[in-house]
């Protein structure tokens, strides 16, 4: 029995708390009533968190109470909980659905099939069970086992958006044809639009393609629903840090440490977001950084200079007042045929649009050192020009290797730590996965 979509009217009379710790009929309606709910208004999970606390607080609870606190646990995010609170509830068959899919979220795959095993005994609707039992099997590493499952199932159910989503990451599992996963993503979130599975899988798949705001909308899409995937809300908050939309970024983050407050990366993300946000909060400072980055690129022929002048800035290749700004009076003064009246008129000619000779002369960076390759053996040269892929980074990192135009391992070792730290949105969390991956393999970063 799947879940009948509620209309924005029937949203707003839903009244989560009475519906959490009522002694009125708790089933899958109710549970769908709640998703919902919280999916139109996120402020609803902290509504049901409250209510949670409610029924806490009671002295004695029944059976039946404790199965409907299990399950609002469970949505919660609050898995071992739930499993404790399951476990000594009814028996029921809703009651062992949810204890499996609670194991499950613990990566107790086993104890999820048996807790399944439970629930289509007890009369729990045997193809959402069928479903749930695939799932724990692609968790285990058995795709062939969970594909057989799923090929043995017929009827309404094969036009679900569950089955395809199921069926798409067998097929994926198994190595199969990716146009065909991308399919059968695409058939299920026709299905069911707000298929936050599906709707990830799709989104994915465009994010690793660089079809960011295709992969954004989708992201979108499957953030609003409830319960939201944990990489859902990671992958849509790193793509709003690469629109600068900080704020947004964090709000995703912060979802995610909501249910998990400990979860390392949405933490450190988080702080990356915040640090970020405060660097372009100064919109004024920004827009005369970008009027000084104009002005330092201006040639200096577009100023009427002497020929000895000209002739010798010339030679000496500075084309800008960039160039001159990163010139100190020394190295003019040492240039042939350059005196004191040139370098007054250079001096001048900075000065009118308020700058100075050498004012960013300690900016020169340290010239890359050429790759020399004829003294590595076949594996060392194999192993350096393996592509950087094959480190397996994090979306963020991996995005700075394409801005920086990296595509080998020995292309990255030729850049230093802070070269890394200057690409946008790549911060110290960063930078420490990029080192530790290198570990793996023996290798550092240049300097390191």
């Amino acid at each position: 029995m799947m879940p009948q979509a509620l209309t924005p009217d029937s949203i707003q009379e839903v009244d989560l708390r009475q519906i959490v710790i009522s002694n009125s009929t708790f089933g899958p309606n109710e549970i769908t009533q709640i998703v919902r709910a919280i999916s139109a208004d996120y402020n609803n999970f902290r509504l049901l968190r409250d209510a949670v606390g409610e029924i806490l607080q009671q002295e004695a609870r029944t059976p039946a109470t404790s199965a409907r606190l299990g399950v609002c646990q469970y949505l919660l995010g609050r898995y071992q909980d739930a499993v404790q609170t399951l476990s000594n509830a009814d028996g029921g068959a809703l009651t062992h659905f949810y204890l499996g899919k609670a194991h499950l979220d613990r990566d107790e795959y086993s104890q999820a099939l048996a807790a399944y095993e439970s629930s289509e005994k007890a009369g729990y609707p045997l193809d959402e069970v069928a479903l749930a039992k695939a799932e724990a099997m692609l968790y285990m590493g058995q795709a062939e086992d969970a594909l057989r499952l799923l090929d043995n199932l017929s009827g309404a159910v094969e036009q679900t958006a569950e089955y395809l989503y199921q069926r798409s990451a067998a097929v994926s599992a198994l190595g199969g044809n990716q146009s065909e996963v991308v399919a059968l993503l695409e058939r299920a979130v026709e299905a069911e639009g707000c298929h936050a599975g599906a709707l990830f899988g799709l989104a994915l798949e465009n994010d690793r393609h660089g079809n960011d705001d295709y992969a954004r909308t989708l992201y979108e899409r499957a953030a609003s629903q409830f319960p939201t995937h944990i990489g859902t809300l990671i992958n849509l908050g790193l793509l709003y840090e690469d629109q600068e939309y900080f704020d947004r970024a964090k709000q995703c983050y912060q979802r995610v440490l909501d249910i998990y407050p400990a979860h390392e990366r949405a933490r450190l993300y988080f702080k990356d977001a915040d640090a970020s946000r405060d660097m372009y909060y100064d919109e004024d400072a920004r827009r005369r950084l970008e009027r000084l980055e104009q002005i330092l690129s201006v040639p200096v022929t577009d100023f009427e200079l002497s020929v000895r002048s000209r002739n010798c800035l010339q030679k000496m290749g500075i084309m800008t007042l960039g160039d001159l700004t990163k010139t100190s009076e020394q190295e003019l003064l040492a240039s042939k045929n350059f005196g004191e009246t040139s370098l007054v008129e250079i001096s001048d000619m900075l000065y009118s649009k308020g700058l100075e000779l050498g004012q960013f002369a300690t900016q020169w960076k340290e010239e890359e050192p050429v790759y020399d390759s004829s003294d590595l053996s076949e594996d060392e040269r194999a192993m350096l020009d393996r592509p950087i892929s094959e480190l397996n980074l994090s979306v963020r990192a991996r995005k700075c290797m394409v801005r920086l135009g990296l595509s080998t391992v020995g292309e990255l070792l030729r850049r230093t730590g802070d070269d890394l730290l200057e690409c946008k949105n790549f911060g110290v969390t960063s930078l420490n996965e990029v080192r530790e991956k290198l570990t793996i393999q023996g290798l550092k970063l240049r300097g390191d």
